[in-house]
Parts: structure tokens; C-alpha cells; sequence
């Protein structure tokens, strides 16, 4: 850091596995991702490869490569693994992780309809050669799952493989763990709680009143997703307390 403030949260250090942060990169160039990594590389903990946008990269091999030579993973969206399986192509999904040297995977079911045993099929099958995140919830709006099910399917989910599961909001914030609104469905994320372990959970939360929310209830080391790049160093300053929203939250009364 460039100076010194005291009563500041201990972050984890990288390589970590709480306090991680997911961004979303939904198709940015070359040069954004150079310069993305210039001056984010130590908040980044991996990057996701927005739905199927990989479909439509340009110079996608040297992009990973990039991301990877600067020490952060790189993993393609859910969606583009619903594109492979609804069409029959699952092993050449297999062969795309292969060919662009990825070494994490998602598996979701968030747009198509998937009887859950075969989804833990794949988690299995994909967890013998890379690292699994798995998604829960529903792409749909008017979907709502009970709390009871998010817990079932994540708990048979990390059985079946999964390193971490992640809560379903979309790039926007608002489906799954949040209302159309983007309020926060606490009812539903206390609950989760009370059965999965939270280091187990990667939160998506792209927008700042989802953010201040996770780290006030998880504190500065929540797992949280689906960050736009340019948020990632403000998402930075509220897990340190250093932003309006968490200024009061982790230093105490200041007597002045």
C-alpha cells in the first residue's frame, strides 16, 4: 500500500480461498486487458469470461494468456457450458478447456432445464482434471427456488466435486440471491448460511449496495463475483472500510 492507516481488516493474501474476488470480463480487448492487470493483478483473485462472449473473442488464446501470465485464472461463463450440453457437445466442451489451457470450469443450469443428478454427473466428471465452480439458481426472474433447494443442490453439489458454489444474480444483480429490485434476499442467504460453510460460497454481487451488504454481514474476506473491472479496486476500499458504505463498519468509535 502506499502509506500506512491503522485499524484496517487483514486481508488474505493470494494464492487465497476466502476473501476471493471474481470479475466479470464481458469481452474487453487486448489493451483493456493489459492495462486491466497494470494496476489490478493483486486484487484479482480469477476472471470469468462473461456467458459465452468467448464465442465471439477476438485473439482469445493470447488473452487467457495474458491473465494467466500475470497469475490469475481464467474460466469461461456457465452459459457456454449449457450451449455445449443442450446441443449434445459436451466432450467438445472438454476439449475447449483443454486447448486454451484452462484450469478452471463452470457448471451451471441457470438457462436450461437439467435433472440435477446429471448436473452433478458433469461436476464429477470435470473435477477430475480442473478446478469446479458450480452455479445454483435460476437465470429466470419469475423462478424461484426455496431456500430448501439452494442448500440441497449446493450441499450435493460440493459432494459431487465442486471446489466452491456460486449464488446465482447475473451480471445485473437481479435474479437469484436478489430480487428484480436488487435487494438482497436475506432471508434466503442467512439460511444458506446455517448448512454451507461460507468459504464455500462465491457470492455474485456486481453492484455496490450487494457488495457493502456481503461485507458487512461476512466481513472483508467474503467470497464475492460478477465485479465489472472498473469496480474492482472501489470493491477493494469497501472491504478495508476505506469507502462511505463500510467507513464506520470495521474501526470502532473515533474519538476526535
Amino acid at each position: 500500500m502506499n502509506y500506512v492507516l491503522n485499524n484496517i481488516p487483514v486481508r488474505t493474501e493470494k494464492p487465497r480461498t476466502s476473501g476471493f474476488t471474481m470479475v466479470m470480463d464481458k469481452g474487453l480487448s487486448i489493451r483493456e486487458v493489459e492495462n486491466f492487470l497494470d494496476n489490478n493483478s493483486d486484487f484479482v483473485d480469477i476472471v470469468k469470461l462473461g456467458w459465452a462472449t468467448s464465442y465471439l473473442t477476438k485473439n482469445l488464446a493470447e488473452k487467457i494468456s495474458l491473465y494467466h501470465d500475470a497469475g490469475v485464472p481464467v474460466y469461461l461463463g456457465g452459459t457456454l457450458f449449457e450451449a455445449f450440453v443442450v446441443r449434445n457437445q459436451f466432450d467438445d466442451y472438454r476439449k475447449v478447456l483443454e486447448k486454451y489451457d484452462l484450469r478452471f470450469a463452470e457448471v451451471s443450469d441457470g438457462s436450461i432445464s437439467m435433472n440435477h443428478d446429471k448436473k452433478c454427473e458433469f461436476i464429477e466428471t470435470l473435477a477430475k482434471d480442473v478446478t469446479v465452480l458450480s452455479e445454483v439458481g435460476s437465470k429466470d426472474a419469475a423462478k424461484i427456488i426455496p431456500p430448501y433447494k439452494w442448500i440441497e443442490q449446493m450441499e450435493k453439489e460440493l459432494q459431487a466435486g465442486s471446489w466452491k458454489v456460486i449464488g446465482e444474480a447475473r451480471e445485473g444483480g437481479t435474479v437469484g440471491l436478489f430480487r428484480d429490485s436488487g435487494e438482497v434476499r436475506q432471508g434466503l442467504v442467512e439460511e444458506i448460511l446455517t448448512k454451507i460453510p461460507e468459504e464455500r460460497i462465491l457470492w455474485e454481487a456486481p453492484q455496490k449496495e450487494q457488495q457493502v451488504w456481503f461485507v458487512k454481514l461476512l466481513g472483508a474476506n467474503v467470497n464475492l463475483g460478477n465485479i465489472a473491472p472498473a469496480e474492482l479496486i472501489p470493491l477493494e476500499t469497501i472491504r478495508l472500510g476505506l469507502r462511505g458504505d463500510t467507513f464506520d463498519h470495521f474501526i470502532g468509535e473515533i474519538k476526535i
